[in-house]
């Protein structure tokens, strides 16, 4: 599908990385991972021929399609949500245009036995052909699906897009790369603007794609439930292997073992035959024996093992004064914006050293209560702080609260005290800017360096209750894993929204879910919640907007039979689904044939025959699909 051989990219002289091979096929899903600047970005562009390699080769299959998701992304103003989707049928909205012209013109002429007219009739049948064998009579309904899955509702369809946040935005350029039928798709972070709901829908489209995926990510969940191969950029080399992340790592670090003791066995039998050299040397009839050593251990393909990035932040929260036992207490807070409402009569109690995680979808009012709480938006209701407490605040868009002209080092010398200004290097080197790279301008730095400088910066406020609103953004995972570390052993009181299940596992004891204004509390982790909520698979997300009726008391019997229909149906539903993916890849071949060559495709014996049974057959398994779908709404 696409072959890569010896890729060279360099920066100011120095190699991003150098001669780089590998090949991408169809079925493919491969994380691409490493640090932040690693260059996997650049990948990205490379693969897309958005930018083109110093050195090395790329060759693909004829007509190979490729779609890529941006982390920046621009929109047309003045397009609603359907509209901006639909661009992305460029074929089929050009048919339509084709389409509504011969109509107009039959419509007008009255001239029904002329030649023109019956020119028209045989382009209409013919654009008519067209439009079916590229799906136009199915593209909204499919468009439909797939906004919903990313979180969208019905009401949301026909919104201007510019009433929508950078997040949401970035949702509709996602559904529109997942509408198009690419060959290969490349996401760069698609996850960082996705709730946990969207986040696993995602998984099941990505686990049921046809093409090939090249994904980045630091969402190492994310990575392990859709990926079966990963690629690692690391010092200028690539590791390559068919493994998902976790599995990876593994094999990586078993790898880099094996070299350590083939490398320690060699140089012990290397420093054997110096050691023999020598003795050999002082010798005049055991000199030729030394020089036949000496061609010997000149000849030796000496072992090299594998260089490892280590290089990660160092980072603890220290904790200012104990606050008193309840540190947040909120009653009947309310927060609309203009007719909007997003919170209504929230009740909320924080307790001393308590771990926090506010989850759901977006737009639900997660950071509006974070940002009430910290006291950076106006509300009405009250919300009382504990005695002695000082809150830290990490805001989701941090980043943009760091001034641009300043260099890193003036950041910190300003957001420091008398007393703390003379460790501003040290907590600086811990966050790895070092040497020169402390008199980077701010506006150089890149996503992940400038979430490292706002969380260096916050080191220097005293705090015992911090607020963290989605931290791990612009993070790789190498720094999340130590930020987790952190937040573990914090001693003070924390709250934290964010949608990173890897990251939340272990690190909260309570769950609050908003949903329609109102929050629900889980006393336990976000494994817990998930499984309350029964988020394991997309069904179950796509059905989030059905209103569910109380459970009816039942007995264990009952409930186990439940249980039992419901696995059935779940398998039975999966079954088909498999086979309806099956067969609109073979319809689309065929579709492929009659575009490309009608004629011979229609002088094939059957061919038309099975190319409609198939059909037949794709129409039966949706309203198999329906059917299934309706008995697991009544079982649920």
């Amino acid at each position: 599908m696409l072959n890569i051989h010896n890729l060279s990219v360099s920066f100011g002289g120095e190699y991003l990385f150098e001669e780089i091979t590998f090949r991408l096929g169809g079925g493919d899903r491969v994380g691409l991972i490493g640090k932040n600047g690693a260059g996997k970005s650049t990948m990205l562009k490379i693969l897309s021929g958005e930018m083109e390699p110093d050195t090395g080769q790329i060759a693909s299959d004829k007509d190979l399609k490729i779609g890529f998701l941006k982390q920046d992304i621009d929109f047309v103003e003045g397009r609603t949500v359907l509209e901006e989707s639909y661009e992305a049928f460029e074929e089929i909205k050009k048919q339509e245009k084709q389409l509504e012209e011969i109509n107009t013109q039959l419509a007008e002429r009255t001239d029904y036995e002329s030649e023109e007219y019956h020119q028209l009739m045989v382009d209409l049948n013919d654009v008519q052909h067209q439009y079916e064998i590229h799906g136009g009579y199915n593209y909204q309904g499919e468009t439909e699906r797939i906004l919903q899955g990313l979180g969208f509702k019905r009401d949301d369809f026909n919104k201007l897009t510019d009433t929508f946040s950078g997040g949401w935005r970035m949702r509709i350029e996602l559904a529109k790369l997942l509408l198009q039928q690419n060959d290969i798709l490349l996401l760069d972070e698609p996850t960082n603007h996705l709730d946990i709901e969207s986040i696993i829908w995602l998984e099941g489209f990505l686990n049921n794609y046809p093409g090939a995926v090249v994904i980045v990510s630091h969402d190492k969940m994310f990575l392990d439930n859709v990926t079966n191969r990963t690629i690692e950029i690391s010092l200028g080399r690539i590791y390559d292997f068919n493994k998902p992340y976790s599995k990876y790592l593994v094999l990586r670090k078993e790898l880099r073992e094996q070299q350590l003791a083939s490398q320690k066995n060699q140089e012990k039998q290397i420093q054997q035959t110096e050691k023999l050299i020598e003795k050999f040397r002082a010798k005049a009839s055991k000199a030729s024996m030394a020089q036949s050593l000496i061609k010997k251990l000149d000849k030796v393909d000496r072992i090299e093992v594998d260089e490892d990035d280590n290089s990660v932040m160092n980072l603890k929260f220290p904790v200012s004064v104990v606050p008193g036992k309840v540190v947040i207490e909120a009653d009947h807070i309310t927060k609309s914006y203009g007719h909007k409402n997003v919170l209504k009569d929230i009740d909320l109690l924080i307790e001393r050293d308590s771990k926090t995680a506010f989850v759901g979808q977006n737009g639900q009012g997660k950071s509006t209560l974070a940002k009430i709480i910290v006291g950076e938006l106006d509300y009405k209701g009250e919300l009382k702080l504990g005695h002695n407490v000082q809150i830290g605040y990490f805001a989701q868009n941090q980043a943009e609260y760091l001034d641009g002209s300043k260099t890193v080092l003036d950041t910190m010398i300003d957001a420091a005290n008398e007393k703390n200004r003379s460790k501003v290097r040290d907590i600086l080197g811990s966050f790895l800017f070092r040497g020169d790279e402390v008199d980077k301008y701010v506006r150089v730095l890149s996503g992940g360096e400038r979430n490292r400088l706002a969380l260096a910066k916050m080191l220097l406020q005293p705090f015992n209750v911090l607020v963290m609103d989605e931290p791990t953004n612009h993070l790789d995972i190498k720094s999340k894993n130590v930020l987790k570390d952190a937040l573990k052993s914090f001693e003070g009181t924390l709250i934290l929204v964010s949608h990173d299940r890897d990251f939340l596992q272990g690190l909260t004891n309570k769950v609050y879910e908003f949903k329609d204004h109102k929050i629900k509390q889980y006393l336990g982790d976000i494994d817990y919640y998930l499984e309350q909520r029964k988020l394991v698979d997309m069904r179950e997300v796509e059905k989030r907007d059905v209103q569910k009726q109380a459970p009816k008391e039942s007995s264990n019997k009952d409930s186990y039979q439940n249980q039992k229909k419901l696995k059935s149906l779940n398998n039975k539903l999966s079954n088909i689904e498999a086979k309806i993916t099956k067969l609109e890849r073979e319809i689309k071949e065929k579709d492929l044939e009659l575009a490309n060559n009608y004629e011979k495709a229609m002088a094939r014996p059957d061919f038309f025959k099975n190319y409609q049974f198939k059909k037949k057959e794709l129409e039966k398994a949706m309203k198999e699909w329906e059917q299934v779908q309706e008995e697991l709404e009544k079982v649920s």
